[in-house]
């Protein structure tokens, strides 16, 4: 069974501490949602995860099916089944989908695809997701509209068939109809597959869409109350001010966000390289 165990997790960036002993275990078909008030560590998680190089990890683990994920490469954590739907895409001028999806396929085969496999897949996701005819050909990201960008990102997740997939707000910028149209599309997959999910996420709609089999809610830097889909209700009729009184915490001030995408997997934000 996949299963993907996060334990004491310390994470830092630029000397200042972000998550404070994470401890979290997601198992192979299970939905766990992330909530948590803007600033407090949720993106920084699934970033961590990934292997982006701006986050430092200070102490603790990550494991995958019992091997080290902190030892890995991104490419490699990609390659044994993770996979991380951006919050914010990045656009790749130059480099079609169809380029983009096929090289990404095949570094995790043994014999590439075939061709005719690779674009009856294509051409299904990009019917079901209800997408441009002519995405194969278009440049990755490029011109897309920011619906059209997180759209793209369930298809690389369908045409990629990770084992534990991450979603960071993947619902942002997508108006009723393509929720719905991305909730299913998830949760097909999810039942073809039997893969884990880490959602994240501030909207109730797309957690009822999805449905939760475990919610965790993050503040400053550390998991203050765990639940099911029931805790989702609560967070969405009552906010979080119920949980502030009970615990005796105080929210943490939202700091400007890193805007993270493929283009920065190799350097950090300031430009300098990695």
């Amino acid at each position: 069974m996949n299963s993907l165990v996060i334990s004491n997790l310390h994470v830092s960036i630029d000397d200042k501490e972000i998550l404070k002993g994470i401890d979290l275990t997601v198992n192979e078909g299970e939905i766990h949602a992330i909530m948590g008030p803007n600033g407090n560590g949720k993106s920084t998680l699934l970033q961590t995860i990934m292997g982006h190089p701006s986050y430092t990890v200070t102490s603790g683990s990550i494991t995958f099916n019992g091997e080290d994920v902190l030892k890995m490469s991104v490419d490699e954590r990609s390659k044994k089944g993770l996979f991380l739907a951006m919050q914010y895409p990045k656009e790749i001028a130059g480099v079609t989908n169809s380029d983009f999806l096929r090289a990404a396929i095949n570094a995790r085969l043994d014999k590439n695809i075939s061709l005719f496999k690779f674009i009856k897949e294509m051409d299904k996701g990009i019917s079901s997701l209800k997408m441009k005819e002519d995405l194969a050909h278009r440049f990755v990201n490029d011109g897309f509209s920011g619906g059209e960008k997180k759209r793209n990102e369930i298809l690389q997740m369908m045409m990629l068939k990770p084992s534990i997939a991450m979603l960071d707000e993947i619902d942002s910028g997508l108006d009723v109809d393509a929720i719905k149209l991305v909730s299913d599309s998830i949760i097909n997959m999810k039942n073809e597959t039997n893969m884990g999910l880490i959602v994240v996420s501030h909207y109730e709609r797309f957690f009822t869409s999805i449905k939760p089999t475990h919610a965790h809610v993050i503040v400053d830097g550390k998991i203050v109350v765990e639940g099911d889909s029931e805790l989702v209700l609560k967070i969405d009729n009552d906010g979080y001010d119920w949980l502030y009184d009970e615990l005796k915490i105080q929210p943490v001030k939202e700091n400007k966000p890193l805007v993270f995408s493929l283009g920065t997997c190799a350097r950090n934000p300031r430009g300098n390289n990695a």
